[in-house]
């Protein structure tokens, strides 16, 4: 059973062409490419286009969401009518770096729930530090959404994710020597709502860490993911393919 790779910046990465080809060679079954912006969205839809194993979201990530209005809603939503974007995102809060006003974020953040819900969509979700306002405006907003932690980094709301039904997917810094409340959450995310992600060029995973990340370094997260769990390699691979491919209705979702 082959990974995949539930979240990357293609558009980021010094030769997209050349980190897909390489992930292929180490058996990745697809990449979902992530949309920050419109031109990122583009973009995203454009590798989409390019690759047959490359899957593209489109949204408007919490730093740049001083940028709505309804020219970009409306972008977005045109380009989320494309058959291979798979989710709206990546929206969310991020108190930690405060690059939107607050208020920017949260409407920005619910103009983006309601196009997942009039797209038919999941949602994938960036929170930094924002952990509480983040769950309590999912709890009130997106309740009849599918909604994909990204990055999780919510170990402390890992039981009420999992009781929500909202999928969790970890990138390489579950592997960091300081991220054992990760590692922990990792083992205790419901076997059903489980997915990993490199989120690269970023976080890249130990033993790698200090260059740019890749998809195919997408195997070092699952190893730890599989070791906190007591799987072996091909365990974590069906689990969390399995659920990339349902929550995303990848081919092969059934």
């Amino acid at each position: 059973m082959r990974l995949i790779d539930s979240h990357c910046h293609l558009e980021m990465l010094g030769d997209p062409d050349v980190a897909v080809e390489l992930a292929r060679q180490d058996g990745l079954a697809a990449i979902i490419a992530i949309g920050i912006d419109v031109a990122s969205s583009r973009l995203a839809v454009g590798f989409a286009d390019r690759f047959d194993d490359v899957f593209a979201t489109v949204g408007l990530h919490p730093h740049d969401a001083g940028a709505l209005d309804d020219t970009v809603l409306a972008e977005l939503e045109i380009l989320a009518r494309r058959s291979k974007v798979v989710a709206i995102g990546e929206c969310g809060l991020d108190f930690y770096r405060d690059l939107a006003p607050r208020d920017a974020q949260r409407r920005a953040f619910s103009a983006q729930i309601e196009l997942a819900r009039r797209a038919g969509l999941p949602l994938v979700v960036h929170v930094r530090e924002a952990g509480e306002e983040a769950m309590a405006q999912l709890a009130e907003e997106a309740s009849d959404l599918t909604v994909i932690m990204h990055c999780f980094s919510l170990p402390n709301f890992v039981d009420e994710c999992n009781a929500r039904g909202y999928y969790a997917s970890f990138a390489g810094n579950v592997t960091y020597k300081n991220a054992g409340d990760l590692r922990a959450a990792a083992a205790r995310v419901r076997v059903d709502r489980l997915m990993v992600e490199t989120d690269a060029p970023f976080l890249t995973p130990v033993p790698n860490r200090g260059t740019s990340n890749t998809p195919a370094w997408v195997a070092h997260t699952a190893a730890v993911v599989a070791e906190v769990r007591g799987w072996d390699a091909a365990r974590v691979a069906e689990v969390t393919t399995a659920n990339a491919r349902r929550v995303f209705a990848l081919p092969g979702s059934g």
